[in-house]
């Protein structure tokens, strides 16, 4: 069980209590911090532009600064949007195991990642309506399904660690990005704060779990965890590809848009930049290959 686990972890047990205190000591009210201004200017980057999905693409050079700006416009409003949905799902799945049978050690850090979790959806849908008027929708197939089984857990804490650490690349470039406007810079910043705790928890946890995994699971069984954490993955990237932002932004045939994207080497590149932390962390676990 995990907290058995934690609790024979020495190293493990001084970062949590690291880790809490750290959330306790930084602890700030979302609903005081942000200033919002009633707009934002359109003709300027919403988005850092090496994190659009067309940056560096041939589709890129076919389109005209005022359309790149929109699409960095309704792309940042789709990526919040991935935020709350996101957020969504890894509060339902952390309240379901908070002071449960074999997560009583971590518990207490549940707490401050709940609460952090609910302000940070409040502030990524604040965002997105004021200056979006909308939330785009989950992508469908939210989809790779996690099963329920003895590595449930398993999985649920390396999709919410996939899914911190995809956030996190973007936060943490836009957080210093100064073509960007002061209340975009303000949230990534923010939210790069508490997600280095979560990243860092996440990835003690996530290990913890593997090694009682791997314990009583066959080599077949651990392919079958690889191969659905590299589905998962791919999911999440090419989430970032929504043909609703492209439409929103006046580009046509947005679905044509998005296959010539997810094909473009630039794709492939963007994928591994964004996840190279990630990926090296689970490999070196030996969650995938």
């Amino acid at each position: 069980m995990v907290s058995k686990l934690i609790d024979q972890d020495d190293r493990f047990l001084g970062i949590l209590d690291r880790l809490t205190t750290k959330a306790i000591d930084d602890y700030y009210n979302p609903y005081k911090l942000f200033e919002w201004p009633d707009s934002l200017p359109e003709n300027m980057w919403w988005m850092s532009p090496e994190l659009t999905t067309t940056h560096g693409t041939d589709a890129a050079a076919r389109l005209t600064e005022e359309q790149l700006y929109a699409l960095s416009r309704y792309e940042s409003i789709n990526f919040y949007s991935l935020n709350v949905h996101g957020i969504r799902e890894l509060l339902i799945e952390v309240t379901k195991r908070i002071h449960t049978s074999g997560f009583e050690t971590p518990s207490e850090f549940f707490h401050h990642f709940i609460g952090e979790e609910n302000e940070h959806m409040w502030f990524f849908a604040e965002f997105c309506l004021r200056y979006g008027k909308k939330i785009y929708r989950q992508p469908s197939g939210a989809a790779v399904e996690i099963p329920r089984s003895n590595v449930e857990s398993l999985l649920v804490f390396t999709r919410i660690l996939i899914f911190e650490e995809l956030v996190d690349h973007f936060n943490s470039r836009m957080a210093l990005d100064d073509r960007l406007h002061e209340t975009i810079r303000a949230i990534n910043r923010i939210h790069h704060q508490d997600e280095s705790r979560h990243i860092a928890f996440g990835r003690e946890l996530v290990s913890a779990l593997f090694e009682d995994v791997k314990r009583t699971s066959s080599a077949e069984e651990l392919q079958d965890i690889a191969a659905y954490i590299k589905r998962y993955m791919s999911y999440s990237f090419e989430s970032l590809y929504n043909p609703q932002v492209y439409r929103d932004a006046g580009v046509e045939n947005p679905l044509d848009l998005r296959r010539e994207l997810l094909a473009s080497a630039t794709r492939t590149e963007f994928e591994k930049s964004v996840f190279r932390k990630t990926s090296k962390f689970l490999e070196k676990t030996g969650l995938i290959r």
